[in-house]
């Protein structure tokens, strides 16, 4: 595959998908989550999130059902089509209550920063609070 760019981003294989699943989305509440996204392209389960939620499952990409590398075009597609919406991005916290206090769900097995800030990344329209 070939490195997404501005100049090539509409003509990669996800691109339309991305944008379905955006305008759907969207068309049910003000904001989009990278989780919604992959689960209106029915590459995550509803379940999948919740057992990630209550910690049975120690990061969310291993439920995602596409390869590592697809994901992150698919959230790079995202961010992109959410700029050309004029769409704004807010930094979500993903956090799971425990007996000790809160504990921030992982996104990657790795925990790197940036991909961990692109699947909390919400893209919202107006004034519109997102909700995680």
């Amino acid at each position: 595959m070939k490195r997404i760019t501005l100049e090539n981003y509409r003509s990669d294989k996800y691109y339309e998908r991305v944008v379905r699943a955006v305008e759907a989305i969207l068309t049910r509440r003000g904001f989009v989550s990278p989780t919604e996204v992959f689960i209106e392209m029915g590459l995550l389960s509803a379940q999948a999130i919740e057992e990630w939620r209550a910690g049975r499952l120690p990061f969310l990409e291993r439920a995602i059902q596409c390869n590592l590398s697809a994901a992150n075009r698919i959230l790079r597609l995202l961010r992109m089509h959410a700029h050309d919406l004029n769409l704004r991005p807010s930094a979500t916290a993903y956090l799971r209550r425990t007996r000790g206090g809160r504990l921030r769900l992982r996104f990657t097995k790795t925990g790197d920063l940036k991909l961990e800030a692109a699947y909390a990344a919400a893209f919202r329209e107006g004034g519109k609070q997102a909700e995680a």
